[in-house]
């Protein structure tokens, strides 16, 4: 009995050995890995069509600008704080894939409101591009969590270090081509239309998470047997702890440093970003002039190939790179890779502070942080409870990386006031990336404990059962 249940993965899993050229994929767990990474397609690929519209309707109209789009981003964060406390309400209450359903299906909505509002109010399309960069800010940190909160709560730590480089492989492709359709797509349709095929998008996105859910919960014994003792919750609530997420955060060192990282690794990044839009926006302007349409097109173009070389590196790191660099370097070590990587690029910046230079070191930046970076962050809450995986990664994942854009928009307020140029930015965010260094270096020291109780504890739970 035993003989032909362990040869049945053998024979239906022809995918399972190609899926080894990526990273470890084991027996009876292709379906699920190939299941969330087209999950994250999808998601990667509708955000990349909503990034794209939401460039040029703050970055092109008259009376904004890269300083409008620094400041909106920070408004982001005082929203989150209340959205995350909702959340971690919502999570207490109802099971995960009612939860899931919630939190899409309110995404949805939004995104046909927008489009209509859009569409019937013309003559406020600053003030109604703001209000939506400050909303698909939201929506992005928002969903990806839901999504890693979800594939860390069917996942044990070995399975998640293993299997996250290829899950995450999904994200990659999503982004290289919603990148790359969103130019010809925005042109053709106009970017209200796109609005319309992200909501669809959604919709995609939540029928895959119900497959996943079904399958794991139960519709599928040897798959629930293959994904750990995690998915044996099935659709229980995440989490019936009355604490929310900031309190939980607030209780643990090593929560708060996980929290750290993302707030200063978005520090430096959206400075960054800023440092690419104003020098984009000179050249611009003094090639175009102040020809709004004109303008916001050549943006728009520019940044839709910009995502696009991002997301090309990022999708050969992926599923090159990242599997092997965690298996051998392990995650501690790559947690050093990205700030060692950013700080030569700001370095090469200052020495020539021109458009190009500048954007090869952000495409460089950018690739390692959506590919590398972002993959072992989600190994981090491997080692953490149920109640955070839910609750702190939400908080995590949003509000903490989004203060870093109102840290951000404070350092571009306070640099405009004492009258930095791009120069100036550069050398600021060369000091923001070794501060991140110190981080780094503290966060792998509480990780190691963290994993390593976590290691005693697994060890000595078939000596308890026995």
């Amino acid at each position: 009995m035993s003989s032909t249940s362990s040869e049945k993965p053998r024979r239906r899993n022809a995918i399972e050995q190609l899926l080894r050229l990526f990273a470890d994929v084991r027996a009876g767990e292709g379906t699920r890995v190939l299941l969330l990474a087209a999950n994250l397609f999808v998601l990667l690929f509708g955000y990349y069509l909503l990034k794209t519209i939401r460039e040029p309707l703050v970055l092109g109209e008259n009376g904004g600008g890269a300083e409008v789009k620094s400041y909106a981003a920070a408004l982001q964060a005082l929203l989150l704080v209340g959205v995350t406390i909702a959340f971690s309400r919502l999570a207490a209450r109802v099971d995960r894939m009612r939860l899931i359903a919630i939190v899409t299906s309110f995404f949805m909505v939004n995104l046909v409101l927008f489009f209509f509002l859009f569409v019937s109010m013309p003559t406020h399309r600053l003030a109604l591009g703001i209000a939506f960069f400050i909303w698909v800010g939201c929506f992005n940190v928002m969903i990806i969590a839901q999504f890693w909160a979800f594939a860390n709560d069917l996942h044990a730590r070995d399975q998640g270090e293993r299997l996250f480089p290829i899950i995450a492989g999904g994200s990659a492709i999503g982004a290289v081509a919603g990148a790359k359709l969103a130019k010809p797509l925005y042109l053709h349709f106009g970017p209200f239309a796109l609005m319309l095929m992200t909501a669809g998008l959604l919709a995609l996105c939540l029928l895959i998470t119900w497959l996943v859910h079904r399958r794991e919960a139960g519709g599928d014994g040897a798959a629930a047997a293959a994904a750990g003792p995690a998915a044996a919750t099935g659709g229980a609530t995440p989490s019936k702890g009355t604490a929310g997420g900031f309190t939980l955060m607030m209780r643990d060192r090593y929560l708060q440093l996980v929290g750290a990282l993302s707030l200063i690794k978005n520090l430096a990044n959206t400075t960054g970003e800023y440092i690419l839009d104003r020098r984009l926006l000179e050249v611009t302007k003094a090639q175009l002039g102040t020809q709004v349409v004109a303008v916001e097109k050549h943006i728009a173009a520019y940044k839709s190939d910009y995502f696009t070389y991002v997301n090309l590196v990022v999708l050969i790191l992926q599923l090159v790179a990242v599997s092997r660099v965690i298996k051998y370097l392990g995650v501690r070590r790559s947690l050093y890779i990205l700030p060692l990587v950013a700080l030569a690029s700001y370095s090469t910046m200052a020495m020539v502070p021109v458009l190009t230079v500048i954007l090869i070191g952000k495409v460089t930046e950018n690739s390692v942080d959506y590919s590398l970076q972002k993959t072992v962050e989600q190994t981090l809450f491997l080692v953490t409870t149920r109640e955070a995986k839910y609750k702190v990664k939400a908080v995590v994942d949003t509000f903490m990386v989004r203060f870093g854009d109102v840290v951000s928009a404070g350092l571009v307020w306070g640099g405009t006031h004492l009258g930095f140029g791009t120069l100036g930015f550069i050398l600021a965010n060369c000091g923001v990336v070794t501060l991140w260094l110190l981080v780094v270096v503290a966060l792998t020291r509480a990780h190691k404990a963290r994993a390593d109780r976590s290691s005693a504890e697994a060890q000595a739970q078939p000596a308890t059962a026995a």
